[in-house]
């Protein structure tokens, strides 16, 4: 396969970039027939909205398309090297296609919006409430706190998701289909695909690299042990769709379960250094603390949680001593999964068991209507009640017997709950 001229290259990411809604590969669940972003398409009136999801899941392919959709001129700025500048030439630009001899809408795309500060955002707003341009922003981040209220209330927010499996290897028979990398092992293919992560730019990036590699070695089929040897030492350590991320996931998860710190750490760190992304394992503490810990320490929830936050405020390297300050609490903290046995308990019983009416003194009775057909009747008020129980009061169905889902563990904070419960079970059998 022989390297293209350097003066008539064009990046693959260009060559494969959807001309048409029916091209984009993913986002099913908004381009799909009848979904919601593809009505927007199909309304012949285009709207501010804002593409919210991670890296390389098609946000600038989506608002290109939409103003070839829409027959509009297609303004693009970067928040991460634009200024007040930048936005005001856009508005010029704005008004010229509008005030021209052919008027012409026009799309703003602002690329990492989420970078732009207030008084930034806020000069967007008299335009997109005048119609000067449709605004669409994109952004990593959760644009409940990055975006400004005044102008996410004048926006629709799409979350777009990252693409699966199948998605990327379309990407991969595409390139393959025009030429652009050569034959490929499954396993090799596999193995680029649990690297790119859901992210298209990335996989699109490592096939161009690959490309030009195997152009330059004459190489007609790219083996598993050539991609790892391109790709270096990283890849072969984090193997994120294989056998062995998930073994040592496990691991620090069984640690943390063990009450061990150090093995905590090691696997904690294994992670990291292999490639992890410290969000998802930011996602798998928060899941131990709630597992693991419950209520026999409360507090481990919300240290993970803020964890997580840390992490995303700071990033890598500094915000994984966040994480690791986690790990270790978690490791040490008592340990209970009582509400994680509760939980799955009450799922299998609802699971199986038929639609029971709730009873009547529970119900809610909004109007006279329901009053009168006794909603609510009889219910006690446990506030009213001595020490804010209502002793023999029942808030199951009608008929249903105890079913005991919830049994605190004899550690930490649950210790103190099981009293509690015997005391309050104990009241309930002297007024019943």
């Amino acid at each position: 396969m022989p390297a293209p001229s350097p003066g008539t290259h064009i990046p693959l990411a260009e060559r494969l970039r959807p001309r048409t809604l029916g091209d984009v590969i993913g986002q099913r669940h908004m381009l799909g027939e009848g979904m919601a972003l593809r009505l927007a398409f199909e309304s012949g009136q285009p709207h501010s909205c804002i593409l919210w999801g991670p890296p390389g899941v098609g946000k600038t392919t989506i608002a290109r398309l939409m103003a070839d959709a829409f027959d509009a001129q297609f303004i693009t700025i970067s928040a991460v090297l634009g200024g007040v500048k930048d936005i005001r030439e856009a508005v010029e630009r704005a008004e010229a296609a509008r005030n021209g001899l052919a008027p012409q809408r026009t799309i703003l795309f602002v690329d990492e919006v989420h970078r732009f500060n207030k008084s930034q955002q806020d000069a967007f707003l008299p335009h997109v409430e005048s119609g000067l341009f449709t605004f669409i922003g994109a952004t990593t981040e959760n644009p409940s706190f990055e975006v400004n209220s005044a102008l996410l209330s004048r926006a629709v927010v799409y979350v777009l998701q990252p693409l699966n499996e199948d998605d990327l290897r379309q990407i991969v028979a595409k390139a393959r289909a025009i030429d652009a990398v050569p034959e490929m092992e499954d396993v090799a293919i596999d193995r680029l695909i649990a690297y790119a992560d859901g992210d298209a730019r990335r996989l699109l990036n490592t096939l161009e690299t690959l490309a030009v590699s195997a152009s330059r070695e004459k190489l007609e089929r790219v083996s598993d042990a050539w991609l790892l040897k391109v790709l270096g030492e990283r890849m072969r350590r984090y193997d994120k769709g294989g056998e062995q991320f998930y073994d040592t996931i496990s691991a620090l998860h069984k640690s943390v379960r063990g009450s061990d710190p150090d093995a905590a750490l090691y696997w904690l760190v294994r992670m990291l250094d292999g490639g992890a992304d410290p969000r998802y394992m930011a996602r798998r503490l928060i899941r131990m603390a709630s597992e693991d810990i419950g209520l026999a320490d409360p507090r481990a929830l919300r240290l993970a949680l803020d964890a997580a936050e840390t992490y995303e405020r700071l990033g890598s390297p500094e915000g994984e001593l966040a994480l690791a300050q986690c790990t270790v609490y978690l490791a040490v903290a008592p340990k209970s999964n009582a509400v994680y046995k509760a939980f799955n308990a009450a799922k299998a019983f609802v699971k199986k068991d038929g639609t029971r009416p709730v009873p009547m003194h529970l119900r809610n009775a909004p109007t006279q209507l329901m009053k009168s057909l006794d909603y609510g009747k009889g219910y006690r008020y446990a506030h009213d009640e001595a020490g804010g129980f209502a002793a023999g009061e029942r808030y199951l169905p009608d008929g249903m017997g105890d079913p005991g889902f919830y049994e605190p563990v004899d550690r930490g904070l649950e210790i103190r709950i099981a009293d509690k419960l015997r005391e309050l079970r104990a009241r309930n059998n002297q007024n019943s």
